[in-house]
């Protein structure tokens, strides 16, 4: 079985003061975009599960959530159905999204890998169902069984569904930086940014899918800027000289590195990337916003 994983970027986050089990509440809207990693999974004679990768930068252990997932997925399997044996589990995973750039590309290769065991051992579990086994391996994970769109609550794990937004295309900017997560929450927290009342009151999401391009991104908010940028000043100065490029706001995704910004039409985006890449000497691509996947 071969199922494409493809990125998100978040469109608008909000972050607020850490609860007392350490998480961060967010209030976040999710899309996907079409930037994908390609996972080929068979059933194995040889028990387990054995992932492989083409990027030799990205860890194939317990420490990458395709195995973490399936093989917690096997262990309750376990327990449910004493007795029963499994076959072990193949996994050949070609990477596009890069890593440390906010674009959820390990989340989103952790959940369609329980996609495709849900369907290969014939599970029949519902999307909600394995969206609440994956939330306690990452805040993203849960969006993905219910994506092109959603609104995401909680530490992530509570997902409501959202149309695109009118905007169909994302220009992403990709420098050549390693934003790790826990680094940018920390400098969050001593800089003091996180507040209840970045949560709320919520905007009305619904009505910010029907905004013109230029007024959506007037509104997108990321409260984990101030601490990416403090932490590595050249991305900030990256996102202001995009900006200045383009002439339109460019925002963070997730905890960074990636930047975007959005349009309306594809040969608009395209020009723009092309035009970052050449003036900016940076990696810069077009990505449609919600594209359709097998289930």
């Amino acid at each position: 079985m071969e199922l494409l994983a493809p990125a998100k970027i978040n469109l608008h986050l909000r972050v607020g003061s850490p609860r007392s089990d350490g998480f961060h509440p967010l209030l976040s809207w999710m899309a996907t975009i079409g930037l994908f990693d390609t996972l080929s999974i068979e059933q194995s004679d040889v028990p387990g599960i054995r992932l492989t990768c083409d990027d030799a930068g990205i860890p194939t252990d317990a420490n990458n959530l395709v195995v973490k997932t399936a093989a917690a997925l096997a262990d309750w399997l376990a327990t449910r159905e004493p007795g029963t044996t499994r076959q072990g589990i193949k996994v050949r995973l070609e990477k596009t999204i890069p890593a440390g750039a906010g674009l959820g590309g390990g989340s989103s290769d952790g959940a369609r890998t329980l996609v495709a065991l849900n369907a290969m051992w014939r599970l029949g579990l519902s999307a909600g169902e394995l969206a609440e086994f994956a939330a306690r391996f990452g805040s993203d994970l849960s969006f993905f069984f219910f994506q092109p769109s959603a609104i995401c609550r909680g530490r992530g794990e509570i997902v409501a569904p959202l149309p695109r937004p009118r905007a169909r295309w994302a220009v992403l900017v990709l420098p050549r930086l390693h934003m790790p997560t826990p680094a940018v929450y920390r400098r969050f927290d001593e800089l003091g940014l996180g507040s209840s009342e970045n949560l709320s009151p919520e905007p009305k999401f619904a009505d910010w899918t029907l905004l013109e391009t230029s007024e959506l991104l007037g509104v997108l908010h990321n409260d984990l800027e101030p601490a990416a940028f403090s932490i590595a000043p050249e991305l900030g100065q990256l996102r202001h000289e995009a900006e200045g490029r383009l002439d339109r706001p460019v925002r963070m995704s997730g905890s960074g590195s990636s930047l975007f910004t959005l349009y309306d039409e594809a040969a608009a985006a395209v020009a723009a990337a092309r035009h970052i890449a050449d003036e900016l000497h940076v990696t810069a691509l077009a990505a449609e916003i919600g594209p359709k996947l097998d289930p």
